[in-house]
């Protein structure tokens, strides 16, 4: 029980995959049962403790991010529990769900894409960034912000106290890099053998390759946007890249053949850890971290006519997962 709804942050619950015979377990580690539906909230909490210890937030205080959506939600909530103002810049790769979440919270939204525009990661960080010089708010920058991976360690201890030294690999999405990096950082001090691997869109640059568009939102980073210093490639023992196709296909799979509702990006990295599964075989254990649940995407990955209208449909990756599933 608590008093506030940061309370009850954390204690997600871990979901076994049917997987195919001979393959290795598929774990997902369900983060949309936190409050707003995300593992943002357990690093936006984190953040604001962390720039409150260090008197860089009075009572009744100004919060400024850039995001696309989930850390602005955790920041929203924290700022209507603790009395902040709270302004999201965002651009058009938000859900409008996420949009309408912020709002709810009493947060304003600063768009600055504009009607035409898309990811806008660079003019969403640069305006963020003057907002806060200019009027005396906290920019929270969770690019760089340690407290970013820091609010990750009490997933790390969830993980360790429900499975013990019986993980051979950590899958999860590849954005800010906190969610990921903090985990496996603390994991692997318990299991030094360890394997985390990172899971970026194709047209992402935090692994290299040519930067292109795509329409998983909430991780990578487009090509000529700042990799943030919360990306620590130490932490990682392989980045794959995976396709929209490929993600969003496995987000409706999981959702008309097991009744589990899964975010975009998550649905990549489900899909990846499907393959190294079936690839290690039986006595390997693959733990996925589900950073954010389907709902927020009903209008986009979920809705036929926007997947046919973006060319997101294939019928070989369904297939794949249907041999890869039980």
């Amino acid at each position: 029980m608590g008093s506030r709804v940061t309370d009850l942050i954390g204690r997600t619950p871990l979901l076994e995959l049917c997987v195919a015979e001979g393959s290795g377990r598929v774990l997902l580690k369900l983060e949309q049962f936190n409050p707003t539906g995300t593992a943002k909230i357990r690093m936006a909490r984190n953040m604001v403790d962390e720039a409150e210890r260090a008197g860089l937030l009075e009572p009744g205080g100004w919060l400024v991010e850039s995001t696309s959506g989930n850390t602005g939600l955790g920041l929203a909530l924290i700022a209507a529990e603790r009395g902040y103002k709270f302004t999201a810049v965002v651009d058009n790769h938000s859900s409008v769900d996420k949009l309408r979440g912020m709002r709810a919270y009493g947060a304003d939204i600063l768009n600055v894409a504009g009607s035409d525009g898309g990811l806008a990661t660079a003019e969403r960080d640069t305006t963020a960034e003057r907002l806060a010089a200019e009027h005396g708010a906290y920019w929270t920058a969770q690019h760089r912000n340690p407290g970013n991976p820091g609010g990750y360690r009490p997933l790390a201890r969830e993980l360790h106290d429900d499975l013990g030294d019986g993980i051979d690999y950590l899958y999860g999405a590849v954005g800010t890099g906190g969610s990921l990096c903090g985990t496996g950082r603390v994991l692997r001090e318990r299991i030094p053998g360890l394997k985390v691997v990172g899971v970026e869109p194709e047209g992402s640059v935090v692994f290299g390759g040519k930067g292109g568009p795509y329409h998983q939102s909430g991780t990578g980073t487009p090509e000529g946007s700042e990799i943030g210093c919360v990306v620590d490639y130490e932490v990682f023992d392989e980045g794959l890249k995976v396709s929209d196709a490929e993600a969003f296909e496995t987000c409706r799979y999981l959702a008309r053949n097991t009744g589990v509702l899964i975010g975009g990006s998550a649905g990549g990295v489900v899909y990846r850890a499907l393959e190294r599964a079936a690839e290690a075989g039986r006595g390997t254990t693959v733990v996925v971290l589900v950073c954010d649940g389907g709902d927020k995407y009903l209008d986009t990955v979920f809705n036929d006519d926007w997947m046919a209208a973006n060319g997101l449909f294939d019928e070989q990756v369904a297939h794949r997962l249907g041999a890869m599933l039980r």
